[in-house]
Parts: structure tokens; sequence; C-alpha cells
């Protein structure tokens, strides 16, 4: 994969051969700042042309399409289209060298594919979508049983950068008690810091998922991704899977 940028990611995880993903960062692209450089959100006010530019060196790098999506922090998923940007959280394809795409700064990535490498699929999830079950929508989209299904969890704000109110903890603990862990109080009364990593794990167990990977990587603490509780105005970075021709 010698044509990605020096320090896009490729996932650590075994994945069948036939699957490819990628986790791109801020460097490579041509927005101006604070969008800095490789900026692929096309709803953060930067330059349109930018984001198109972006774009297009990120389709001809990777020799993929892209399937965009208009990210709501719901749990729908859809079949990854590039002719189409729909209205969900989360896709799939069965497509060779169709590339299920989610655009993060904080919120979680999270990457699937099949133990037979015949389906990708990717999910947007921030506090609301995970909580929501989102992931476990992802997972249903697959016709393998869970046990058959690998994730890779991308880079996503770290424990010590999320702070959350009480509300955020009880809607996790109202289903799922197990994640009570995840939850530390933080110095401000009321408050906790919350590992979405641990979260996302302890749901993916649940719905029988065991199979995951990744994780640690915090969008906050490391300047070379986009972090919106680091900066409000600022691009977003896309990690992408599919299944190669």
């Amino acid at each position: 994969m010698s044509e990605f940028v020096t320090d896009w990611l490729t996932p650590d995880w075994p994945a069948p051969a036939g699957i490819k993903a990628c986790v791109t960062t801020r460097a490579g692209g041509v927005s101006a700042a604070p969008f800095d450089s490789f900026n692929l959100g096309d709803h953060v006010d930067d330059d349109p042309l930018a984001v198109a530019r972006n774009r297009s060196t990120l389709t001809s790098r990777l020799q993929v399409e892209p399937a965009w999506l208009k990210q709501v922090h719901g749990i729908d998923v859809v079949e990854a289209t590039p002719a189409e940007v729909m209205q969900a959280d989360a896709s799939w394809s069965r497509t060779p060298d169709i590339a299920c795409t989610i655009m993060t700064a904080d919120c979680l990535p999270a990457l699937f594919c099949n133990r037979q490498g015949t389906q990708v699929a990717a999910a947007h999830a921030g506090w609301r979508g995970l909580a929501a079950g989102v992931l476990e929508a992802a997972v249903d989209s697959f016709d393998d049983a869970p046990s058959e299904i690998l994730v890779w969890l991308g880079p996503a704000i770290g424990p010590q950068a999320f702070e959350v109110g009480p509300e955020v903890r009880e809607a996790f603990m109202a289903t799922h008690p197990q994640t009570a862990n995840a939850f530390v109080p933080s110095a401000n009364p009321g408050k906790f810091m919350a590992d979405i990593y641990q979260l996302a794990r302890a749901r993916l167990a649940a719905h029988g998922v065991t199979a995951v990977y990744g994780g640690g990587l915090s969008t906050y603490n490391d300047e070379r991704f986009f972090s919106y509780r680091r900066g409000a105005r600022t691009g977003r970075f896309a990690s992408l899977v599919w299944i190669e021709q």
C-alpha cells in the first residue's frame, strides 16, 4: 500500500487477504487552517473546492470509490453506494472496490468484515449512536453469525479527554449494566470520564462479537487527527474498508 500518505494508517487486524482498510490523517491535502490539510468533511465550512480536491486525491490514491454518508448520530445502515449520499451512520458492501466510509473527529469509527471476506461494513459511533445500537446494527447487516465478524476500532477520543454528564452513563447502564466500569468520576462533581473503546467492546461482546481489535488512539491527544473537542472548528478524517478486486 505504498500509495498511502506516509502517516495514513493501515489497521492491524487478522482480516482475510482480500479485505483492505485505511484511516486518513490530517496530512496530504490542500485545505487551509483550521482544516489543514486533508479535510474530507463537506459540512464543516471548509472551502468546497479544497474538500473536493482532497476527496479526489483519496479516490486516486486508494483506487476505490468511497461511499460517503450524511451522518446523523443514528443507527440506520445502508448499502454503500458511491453515486448517492444517503443519511445513515453505517454502511455495508459486498461489491469489490466500493469503500464503506466513515468521517470522524472524536467519534468512534468501527470497521467490520466477515471471516470469509465477502462483506465489509463501517459504522460511525458517537455516544448517542453507540448507546442506541449502531454497532449492533452494523453486525446485523451480515448474514453471518456475530462470532464470524471481525471488528477494528479506529481513532477516537480517549478516556482522559471524554468528559460526559450523568445522562450519558445512564443511557448505557439502562440496557448494559456491565458498562459501569467504563465511567470514572471526573474532577468535576457529577461528571464522568468515559472510555468509548470499553463501551464499544462491551456492547459488541453482549451481541456475540468477540473478535475486536484496535482502540487506544486518542484523537484529542494525537494531533495527526482532527478533534472536535480540541478545536470545535476542525475537519474530518476518514476510515474506510473495502473488498479488493
